[in-house]
């Protein structure tokens, strides 16, 4: 498993540096530099902490950090990438879409008022 490349390109799509992931972790900075350079692993707590934080679901952090030898069936780990990426994108449109309804629901409150 390597979640140093799951956690950074996660990261990386969801437009954050590590100062700011860091900033909303129990972790610091330089723990997640050592944990995305493969130096040290995550704990479960931390990979919930950053699922929470980037609004992804733990097991896609999981899914990515897969590496070749925990893929069945001769799947490519480039095949997981596209697919995670493809999934970060509906999980972000998805995540816009909730915050348009809950905007315009509170307008609409707004006026009725």
């Amino acid at each position: 498993m390597s979640y140093a490349r799951a956690i950074k390109f996660i990261r990386t799509v969801s437009g954050l540096s590590q100062t700011a992931l860091a900033e909303r972790l129990s972790i610091g900075t330089s723990q997640l530099s050592l944990i995305e350079a493969g130096k040290r692993q995550p704990s479960l707590k931390v990979i919930h902490e950053i699922s929470d934080v980037l609004n992804v679901p733990p097991h896609l952090i999981t899914l990515l950090a897969s590496g070749a030898k925990s893929l069945k069936n001769g799947v490519e780990a480039k095949d997981v990438e596209e697919l995670a990426t493809a999934l970060l994108q509906v999980l972000s449109i998805a995540g816009a879409q909730e915050t348009l309804t809950a905007e315009s629901e509170g307008r609409r409150e707004r006026v009725e008022r």
